[in-house]
């Protein structure tokens, strides 16, 4: 299979509309072709004239470990063209910035959440280009947690970095889709095109638990530091939850964001005994262990934790049935019933919202959090909100797709 950057490179027809053109690219470490070239060598050495570049979130680089940490804007030091940061002193593309090119290249790696910021950077660029009339191209890449569709959808008034709009956690689409999302809901009047990848079906793959949405073909390079495998990139609509609690999500070691949680003052085994027990059938899809681990940094950093590991990988993945953001909820919910006074919501500032519990930010409204804080909530009671948004989303998402279903 191939993806847009490859496409790109490889048809004449594609690279002749941009002759004449100045171009820029957004781009992260996990911007490569299928020979691991990073796509702005590759688009300078095929002849693209690349007047600018613009790294999202945790830099161009991806040098930047944790949330809230920015870049700053510098001169490539190889090709001697501007980097532009939209993380730095701004999250959207200024005019002078639009100014530096007439088509805008998106080649960034999502992993299929909501929450993880690139959803943001693409709608910012689509109103900025609207705005000053400029050309949005999105080398479209694939979305390694696959169609599934999971969690509420984000309520008005709850917009952030980490939300864009009224979608769910896990959102089903690739930055292609995305964008036409955001086109249509938005009412955008753009030049956009996608540069669709050629063979990608999310439900094929190789071997018992391969594909998915990630094509076994291909390897995987982080697109953000703590993004460092598929497990990770399948379990994060979940994990992600566990930033805006003060249960360590696993910064700080080799396995972040794979992890159900972690504290110095939890019984694992508890916590997995009363998550069978209460709500079983949310732990389908993986196997669950417990594990200790001692973080070299953030949250519980050189404490001894407890925790429990996802592996929605091998044999013990199964795509249709792995729900992670229901499974979080899950742990959050036997912490709360094995431990009703434990301070699980971390109250401080997150992605520069200040006024609201940093949970509700990343979920979008306090529907889980209250689901979880209710001694009477049952299983059924958060999967009767979930059901009907995810519902919902599949409904408007469909005419939109641009490849199969899986």
């Amino acid at each position: 299979m191939k993806f847009g950057i490859d496409r790109l490179l490889e048809e004449r027809g594609l690279q002749a509309e941009l002759a004449g053109r100045r171009v820029a690219l957004i781009a992260h470490p996990a911007s490569v072709t299928a020979d691991l070239t990073h796509s702005l060598d590759a688009l300078i050495a095929a002849g693209v004239q690349v007047t600018s570049a613009f790294g999202p979130q945790h830099g161009l680089k991806g040098d930047k470990q944790d949330n809230m940490v920015e870049t700053a804007d510098e001169i490539d030091p190889h090709y001697n063209i501007p980097v532009f940061s939209l993380y730095g002193e701004v999250r959207r593309p200024t005019a002078d910035m639009m100014a530096s090119a007439d088509v805008f290249l998106f080649d960034l790696q999502d992993l299929g959440c909501r929450i993880y910021t690139f959803c943001t950077t693409l709608l910012y660029l689509l109103e900025e280009a609207a705005q000053q009339g400029k050309s949005v191209w999105v080398l479209d890449r694939p979305n390694p947690a696959g169609r599934p569709v999971e969690g509420t959808l984000l309520l008005p008034g709850q917009e952030s970095f980490v939300g864009a709009g009224p979608m769910p956690m896990r959102h089903g689409l690739t930055m292609g889709e995305m964008g036409h999302w955001f086109i249509h809901h938005f009412g955008l009047d753009v030049d956009y095109r996608v540069v669709t990848m050629e063979g990608w079906d999310p439900a094929a793959g190789e071997g018992v638990g391969a594909g998915h949405g990630w094509p076994s073909s291909r390897i995987w390079i982080n697109p953000s530091p703590n993004a460092a495998n598929l497990n990770m990139a399948r379990a994060y609509a979940g994990t992600v939850m566990l930033e805006g609690t003060t249960l360590s999500e696993g910064r700080g070691t080799t396995r972040p964001l794979e992890v159900l949680f972690g504290a110095p003052d939890i019984d694992a085994l508890a916590v997995l005994a009363d998550m069978r027990a209460f709500a079983p059938q949310w732990l389908e899809g993986c196997a669950i262990r417990d594990c200790w681990f001692s973080p070299t940094f953030h949250k519980h950093a050189g404490l001894l934790c407890h925790g429990l590991m996802i592996h929605a990988e091998g044999a013990f993945y199964d795509h249709a049935a792995f729900q992670p953001w229901r499974l979080q909820a899950l742990a959050f919910k036997a912490i709360r019933r094995l431990y009703p006074d434990y301070p699980i919501w971390r109250d401080f500032p997150y992605e520069y919202e200040f006024a609201r519990l940093a949970i509700d930010v990343i979920n979008g409204g306090p529907a889980l959090r209250e689901w979880v804080d209710n001694p009477d909530a049952l299983p059924a009671d958060l999967d009767r909100i979930a059901a009907a948004d995810e519902a919902n989303w599949r409904a408007q998402i469909a005419p939109l797709l641009l490849y199969p279903q899986g």
